[in-house]
């Protein structure tokens, strides 16, 4: 893949965390139990440096981060329909980054993509776990 293809699927990624950052900020300023609140909020912050990442890998590639986001669905009032949305979210991020893994060939893209990767998994077994508690 030429380096214009790896900046473009890196500013995809980078405009679904913008989004997911979004999203999981909102929703923890308006979820009323106490650790779902503080988990989406943690993640929130871990996706922003996701954010950060993925900016650093794009201008070293000569590119510019790209800001825009679609309309943003947050999953509902009730926690449950929260955190429905945010495993949607986490899961299409992971799906996301294993295409991205399989289809770049710069190691140290691909590198960071499987950091994120990995803390996505992460962060959906943390919302899938306050599903179950509920």
């Amino acid at each position: 893949m030429d380096n214009e293809g790896i900046i473009g699927l890196l500013n995809e990624a980078f405009m679904h965390e913008i989004y997911n950052s979004m999203v999981y900020v909102r929703n923890s300023f308006v979820i009323r139990e106490c650790d779902p609140s503080r988990v989406t909020e943690s993640i929130s912050v871990d996706e922003m440096r996701h954010m950060w990442w993925l900016a650093d890998l794009i201008v070293k590639r000569g590119g510019k981060p790209c800001m825009d986001h679609k309309e943003l669905e947050f999953g509902g009032d009730s926690l449950k329909e929260m955190l429905e949305r945010q495993v949607v979210l986490e899961t299409e991020a992971i799906e996301m980054y294993k295409g991205m893994i399989a289809a770049i060939d710069d190691a140290e893209v691909v590198g960071v993509l499987k950091h994120i990767l990995d803390e996505e998994k992460r962060h959906r077994m943390e919302f899938r776990q306050r599903l179950k508690d509920l």
